[in-house]
């Protein structure tokens, strides 16, 4: 039976595949591609999240793309408005006819003998294989199909109803309810507001406060930039001054956390009054970035606490009784419904089995080569985004660098490539120095990064700028191969060790 063969398969129709898709069609016209797709809509997360209030926690001039800038009129758009705009997209740049949904990849094969990987996939009928030179994972970094849904003791007991934000069902009605929402991450900052407006009373329980911060929806300064500059140079002026303004507040807190505490301490203060007390239910254990801050736009979240229609508790969860959740403190909380904001199940290499070369690929054995590619895993890349920034911000610097490598491989006659460290000195770390509760509960199973360049995992759009945009494509550790009579041999290619190479070296 004859395979389909690629050059790029792209795995995932939501940002980073739009994204990736776009620089291909326009950097890299020669190279076929197609865009595997596991749900039946493009949009990734927004297509799969329906709770009620959701929307992004990254303003809407970065996390939007550069090549068509985001222009609706809130900088924290709702999950429908960012929908839209993906599937506009999608359609405008003409990836749309590009998708090939409910098309889930399960087993990805590299044979270094054929300089390509054999791709499994399981879709509505009979499972088919595809074949590529390049496999580009851009499906994220949590698992689709289920969240995290610890179990809590006595939950059968519950005469009410629990649900998980990422299952939430359509028909749910809440309104004069009293809810419960267990934890007090983004999920549960962004629907206690929402919910608020129609129950009876929403109660967020936590087991330890978070770094919540008011937040404008709408950005005066980008608003004015796009009244005064074409559309493009507006978008491009707006990107960048919400980049530099993130990277300073995130080097603001790492480096001062004391004076950060305190200016977030004083906002709360003013939100909530001088009498609340911020001492058990908003004063953190850990320091601002050890673990993602909280948006609330326009400070909804406190005027919900404020107006009585949201209480904080902060306890740990004894058992589930018949009415609601009994509390460590001995304190019982009647509920109707118990929503389980309780957070993602990471996903590492996007979910699918990797072989290369009849080994399997553990994936907490490799180390990241520059936030993008992985060691020892050949013309292999997953999109990641920032931790403390926008996603697309690094999602497009990460697409425009694989566009750079893939004409570096053409321009220079050369099969694949792949990073390869073999320095002891270099010790392995976590992917992330983040204490999050979703990283932490996965960090076994993911990639590592290195202690030097280029196995770190930078969260800096200025440093990845100068590494993935002007860098050296061919920096001694990646290494090259080429096909030679059918047998392809390793080389530790330096771009002016290729005789008759032709084209810009990257």
């Amino acid at each position: 039976m004859s395979v389909e063969h690629l050059d790029v398969l792209i795995v995932g129709a939501g940002v980073s595949g739009i994204d990736a898709a776009y620089h291909l069609k326009t950097t890299c016209p020669d190279r076929s591609y197609t865009i595997l797709e596991a749900r039946d809509a493009i949009g990734g997360t927004w297509e799969l999240f329906r709770f009620p209030g959701v929307r992004s926690d990254s303003d809407m001039y970065t996390y939007g793309f550069p090549f068509r800038p985001w222009t609706g009129r809130k900088s924290i758009a709702d999950g429908a408005s960012i929908l839209q705009y993906l599937r506009e997209t999608a359609r405008e740049v003409g990836i749309e006819r590009r998708i090939r949904f409910k098309q889930r990849v399960t087993r990805a094969a590299w044979s270094s003998k054929d300089a390509r990987w054999t791709v499994e996939v399981a879709g509505a009928g009979e499972p088919i294989r595809l074949s590529c030179n390049f496999l580009l994972m851009c499906s994220g970094y949590f698992n689709y199909q289920s969240g995290h849904a610890p179990e809590f003791g006595g939950s059968t007991r519950f005469r009410g109803r629990i649900v998980h934000p990422q299952d939430w069902p359509e028909s749910l009605d809440f309104s004069g309810k009293r809810v419960v929402v267990i934890g007090s991450g983004a999920t549960a900052v962004t629907m206690v507001p929402v919910l608020a407006e129609t129950a009876a009373h929403v109660t967020m329980l936590q087991r330890s406060p978070t770094y919540i911060v008011a937040w404008p929806d709408e950005d005066r300064i980008a608003k004015m930039l796009y009244k005064v500059l074409p559309l493009q140079a507006a978008g491009t002026a707006a990107r960048w001054k919400n980049a530099l303004l993130s990277s300073y507040l995130y080097w603001s807190a790492r480096n001062r956390p004391d004076k950060m505490k305190e200016r977030i301490r004083n906002m709360q203060r003013e939100l909530l009054g001088a009498d609340y007390d911020l001492s058990k239910d908003f004063t953190p254990h850990y320091a601002p970035w050890d673990q993602r801050l909280c948006l609330a736009p326009n400070g909804d979240f406190f005027a919900s606490i404020r107006n009585g229609r949201t209480s904080i508790v902060t306890d740990s969860i004894e058992t589930f009784t018949e009415r609601g959740i009994k509390l460590a403190s001995g304190k019982e909380i009647v509920a109707d419904i118990v929503v389980t904001a309780t957070g993602l199940e990471l996903q590492p290499l996007g979910g699918a089995q990797l072989v290369v070369d009849g080994l399997p690929v553990e994936a907490a054995q490799t180390m990241t080569y520059k936030g993008v590619m992985f060691s020892d895993i050949p013309n292999f890349a997953q999109v990641m985004g920032y931790i403390n920034a926008s996603w697309t911000l690094k999602a497009d610097l990460a697409s425009r660098y694989l566009c750079r490598l893939l004409n570096h491989l053409r321009d220079h006659g050369l099969s694949y490539c792949v990073p390869k460290t073999n320095d002891p000195s270099i010790e392995r770390l976590p992917i992330v120095n983040f204490t999050s509760g979703y990283f932490q509960r996965a960090l076994d199973r993911l990639p590592k990064q290195g202690s030097r360049p280029p196995w770190r995992f930078n969260q800096s759009y200025l440093e990845d700028r100068k590494v993935l945009l002007h860098g050296p494509i061919d920096d001694g550790v990646l290494q090259f191969v080429e096909a030679i009579e059918e047998r392809p041999t390793v080389l530790a290619v330096r771009a002016k060790a290729v005789a008759g190479a032709a084209g810009p070296t990257g």
